[in-house]
């Protein structure tokens, strides 16, 4: 069984259990009354509600294939070899610790070999990973492994920096802190002069801090 047939078998047996709309909202009430609030105050009755449409679009990745996001690529590329960089794709996503917001930037190259793919759609691949439940270390390999498996290049590169609420507005109240993560696969990871060149060319992670961009 191939990893893409794991993760098709996953998806059926979650689906399969999936709860229904209206189980959603009963469990927004039931955090809102855990709250201390009452769910049937005028101001709160259509929260329910907003709060599934928001989580709809939140959690969208879940939906999407990024598999079949890479899968329409070009080949008459003169023999072109040199990377290809797409840098300050900005992406929100959600921890799954805490269920807060993390808000950051991806940076994504790759070296081609026979094939390259549109530039949106490694803008697309960030964003169904980023619209998931997500440790930032995992998005980060995940992206890197996707491009690697489908456009098979010379080498991929993934940097991402990110804020995060869980803890810069609960636990240690640290604003202002950037994480930064990254994968380098292939050329990216053997060659130092590669690496260098992408990092110049996406400049110093965390420097600034995303307000600066």
């Amino acid at each position: 069984m191939t990893a893409r047939d794991t993760m098709e078998l996953d998806r059926g047996i979650v689906e399969a259990n999936k709860p229904s709309r209206a189980e959603a909202e009963d469990a927004v009430r039931t955090l809102i009354r855990w709250a201390g609030d009452d769910p049937n105050r005028e101001g709160l009755t259509g929260t329910p509600d907003r709060v599934v449409r928001a989580w709809e679009e939140f959690f969208r990745g879940y939906d999407q294939d990024p598999q079949d996001i890479l899968a329409r690529t070009f080949e008459e590329i003169e023999g072109y070899d040199e990377m290809v960089v797409l840098k300050d794709i900005r992406f929100e996503s959600h921890c799954e610790h805490h269920i807060l917001p993390i808000i950051g930037l991806a940076h994504v190259a790759y070296l081609p070999k026979r094939r390259v793919v549109g530039i949106s759609k490694l803008a697309r691949l960030v964003e169904a990973y980023a619209k998931r439940l997500q440790i930032q270390e995992k998005m980060t390999a995940q992206i890197a492994a996707a491009i690697d498996e489908v456009l098979q290049p010379d080498g991929v590169a993934v940097v991402i920096e990110a804020a995060h609420q869980c803890m810069t507005t609960r636990g240690i109240h640290k604003p202002g802190s950037t994480m930064v993560t990254s994968r380098m696969l292939g050329g990216f990871r053997t060659d130092q002069k590669t690496r260098r060149e992408f990092l110049a060319m996406i400049g110093s992670p965390g420097d600034g801090g995303l307000l600066a961009r």
